[in-house]
């Protein structure tokens, strides 16, 4: 049976919930739009290929926020050149830094498609992905971002790294609402037997829709949930961690930034917490855990990260060990670096695939290549990729998922395999 992909949007959400900013949802947009835009010139026959980076690099959220998957991407483009590029060309790749806003995101957009005529995108990470409609538009494929706002489960011609059965025709899922399953919930019951777990948030908005969706999963999953909700301003972590000790607590999830982790996690060894685990998202999931969570070493020790993409340190497989090899120089790794390898790994097939053609390539050929209806595994760094149009949301899916814990001294340490980790969960609105 096909391995079902688990909607990973909402994860996404979560790794930016410092700012109540509007991500790029975008509004309605007329079918017009969509069926008689002009599609651009081809890209030049000779020279080399061009493609886009938008990454946040300067956003208000930190400076080393989101850049890991465009430092994987070019990690990729790197090695690529340096084995002949593609069909002999070498691939140019053009950055630009939106600094986190809509208004920048609009310029970046326009900069690369229209000014430096770019054949596509490529692990694109915004904030803000305000410029996405206009993207859409040009029908320039936006390969393998990662789906921060709702743009990817609402533009054609967009492709996150995680897939989408959305209609993807100008309004965000269906009728407005996307879906999540509740495979990590299901995961820590089945392996773990826990059944009592708290959701640390914000009072700020985005952080409390956030926290209010992990809570249903998790009751969907049948757990007591206890709600843990700290002042944005003025955070009182202590008395979260001595109640979540009360209450006996088997898990911790939460809806705060990287800083408000790790203060938690301090506070939680003051008071002398212990859980099964403290649950993080896959843009925790990096190298950096040691500086990071320097002060909480039970806490640090009870980390566990879950997501869509083969461990970064399973250097027993091919495909991770040729991305370590080609990033040692890295200080750190990640696994958003290993999804921006994967994400220009795919654009590489497609030019690949369009250089044998006629067309040769351009950008409606590489649309075209990733419309075809098959599923993207990245030579088995990502669980399948893959892209329908389902008029009705699914109710339940069959969904895969990749899980490891940190240990000091060996640091992710990947638990079981993510093409046999599987559940058919129900699918929740948010």
């Amino acid at each position: 049976m096909r391995r079902r992909r688990p909607c990973r949007a909402a994860e996404a959400v979560a790794a930016v919930l410092l700012l109540a900013l509007s991500a790029a949802c975008g509004s309605r947009l007329p079918e017009s739009d969509f069926e008689h835009a002009e599609r651009p010139a081809p890209a030049r026959d000779a020279g080399p290929i061009r493609v886009g980076i938008v990454t946040s690099a300067t956003s208000p959220v930190g400076g080393d926020t989101f850049v890991d998957p465009r430092d994987g991407a070019k990690a990729w483009f790197d090695r690529l050149n340096a084995r002949g590029g593609i069909d002999g060309r070498r691939v140019e790749v053009r950055e630009c830094d939106d600094g986190g806003s809509g208004v920048g995101n609009h310029t970046c957009v326009h900069q690369l498609i229209d000014e430096d005529e770019v054949v596509a995108l490529v692990a694109t990470t915004a904030l803000d992905y305000a410029g996405a409609s206009r993207v859409s538009r040009a029908r320039v494929p936006d390969i393998g971002g990662q789906p921060i706002g709702a743009a990817y489960d609402t533009y054609p011609h967009l492709y996150g790294i995680y897939g989408s059965l959305a209609p993807r025709d100008g309004t965000k899922g269906w009728d407005g609402r996307q879906y999540g399953g509740t495979e990590v919930y299901r995961y820590f019951k089945r392996e773990h037997g826990a059944r009592t777990a708290a959701v640390v948030s914000y009072n700020q908005a985005a952080s409390a829709a956030y926290a209010r969706l992990v809570e249903r999963g998790l009751e969907a999953e049948g757990y007591q949930v206890v709600g843990e909700q700290v002042d944005f301003a003025l955070p009182n972590f202590r008395a979260v961690a001595a109640d979540l000790k009360e209450r006996g607590v088997d898990l911790v999830f939460d809806a705060i930034d990287a800083h408000g982790n790790a203060r938690l996690c301090e506070a939680m060894d003051d008071v002398g917490v212990r859980v099964t685990a403290k649950v993080t998202h896959v843009q925790n999931w990096s190298s950096a855990v040691p500086e990071v969570y320097k002060d909480s070493p039970a806490c640090r020790n009870a980390l566990w990260a879950t997501g869509s993409s083969r461990n970064h340190q399973d250097t027993g497989h091919a495909a991770v060990r040729a991305f370590r090899d080609a990033t040692e120089g890295l200080e750190t790794h990640s696994q958003w670096q290993l999804e921006g390898w994967a994400a220009a790994m795919w654009f590489t097939r497609a030019a690949e695939h369009c250089a044998r053609t006629e067309s040769g390539v351009t950008r409606a050929c590489v649309d075209d290549f990733l419309n075809r209806g098959e599923d993207y595994t990245a030579d088995g760094l990502l669980l399948p990729v893959r892209f329908e149009r389902l008029a009705e949301p699914p109710t339940t899916r069959r969904t895969c998922l990749s899980v490891a814990r940190w240990r000091d001294g060996t640091g992710w340490v990947s638990q079981g395999d993510m093409d046999s980790t599987c559940f058919d969960v129900p699918q929740l609105p948010y």
